[in-house]
């Protein structure tokens, strides 16, 4: 899907995560002037330049086509100084912390949800900035039995997709209160280049160029997987959204495509891609809280509202994964050294 728009100054947050990546790769390919917004991991401390510091793996990816700025989150006009100094246009908020399994610390978790998103807002409108695009997760809803539409009651089920639920609704409040251009779009299950390391698509990846299957859950337990190509342009029609009489600024989008697939047809798909020869051994690693075996979006309201629809299927997906993780070499001992042991 290609987006004509004109070219904008685009602060993202989150970049040094899989989404985050992907979205400042694109408008950065696509000629937007973007800044990365920087947790400083100095707190302050110490001055240290750009050139040395210790910059994360997917961000060396887009080392020269993007610009990085800090903030110290214990000080509150940390924000509001990176404004002042970038003047953005756009701010794709993709931080967040919990959505991993090793990710536990609950004050990490709502710093990154919440309390920056409202800085991050406050920042948005003192500045008049033309569009915020908000992350939120499909996890706000719990476990459903169908394809909740956005307008569902909300049964988070973990400390992180309460705070991302919170964050969903500081937005709205505030995107109407302002009239700015505020929308969250809750992800169903990205899966694509950069991914982190040690989830099922990478592990099953880089598992594959070995001839094996990692460690597997249940066969039935399903996902509606998205490829993140599909994602990014869900962000950037959601940023290029104009509001009219009637419209709502903080609107709430899922992003999924409405198919579920479960591990076993995730294998079926895979075996033949990369020609595993060998069996996958279903249960040899126990479920997860989340995993079920029914998840599903409902992205009826997108493509109404904004002309979104995904472009891959998961097969599609994979094979651009495949693809990609076979040209960038210089990854495999990252993503092997995850792998666990045959």
């Amino acid at each position: 899907m290609t987006h004509t728009a004109k070219k904008k100054v685009v602060l993202v947050t989150g970049a040094t995560g899989f989404v985050g990546a992907n979205v400042a790769l694109r408008l950065a390919n696509d000629g937007h002037k973007v800044h990365l917004l920087m947790r400083d991991k100095t707190g302050g401390k110490s001055k240290v330049s750009n050139a040395d510091r210790d910059i994360p793996w997917r961000v060396q990816e887009m080392k020269g086509r993007v610009e990085l700025d800090y903030y110290i989150p214990a000080e509150t006009d940390s924000i509001d100084r990176v404004f002042a100094d970038v003047k953005p246009q756009w701010v794709l908020h993709l931080a967040a912390h919990g959505a991993y399994s090793w990710q536990q610390d609950t004050a990490q978790i709502l710093e990154s949800n919440y309390i920056l998103t409202s800085r991050l807002i406050d920042a948005a409108v003192k500045y008049k900035c033309e569009s915020l695009v908000n992350t939120g997760t499909s996890s706000e809803y719990g476990q459903k039995d169908h394809a909740p539409k956005e307008d569902e009651p909300l049964n988070p089920v973990s400390y992180y997709a309460a705070t991302k639920a919170g964050a969903t609704h500081l937005c709205r409040y505030m995107a109407g209160a302002h009239n700015i251009n505020m929308p969250t779009l809750r992800l169903y299950s990205c899966f694509g280049p950069y991914e982190q390391p040690n989830r099922l698509m990478t592990n099953l990846v880089a598992s594959g160029f070995e001839n094996r299957w990692p460690k597997l859950v249940d066969e039935n337990c399903a996902h509606d997987f998205v490829y993140v190509d599909d994602a990014v342009d869900a962000y950037i029609l959601a940023a290029k959204r104009e509001l009219s009489e009637g419209c709502d600024p903080g609107a709430i989008y899922n992003v999924g495509t409405g198919k579920q697939t479960t591990l076993k047809e995730v294998v079926s798909v895979a075996a033949p891609l990369m020609n595993i020869e060998t069996k996958p051994v279903f249960g040899s690693m126990p479920n997860r809280s989340w995993d079920n075996e029914v998840w599903v979006a409902n992205h009826e309201k997108i493509t109404a509202e904004l002309g979104w629809r995904p472009q891959h299927s998961f097969e599609d997906g994979l094979k651009k994964m495949v693809d990609w993780y076979r040209q960038s070499a210089h990854l495999h001992s990252m993503y092997k050294e995850h792998l666990q042991p045959v």
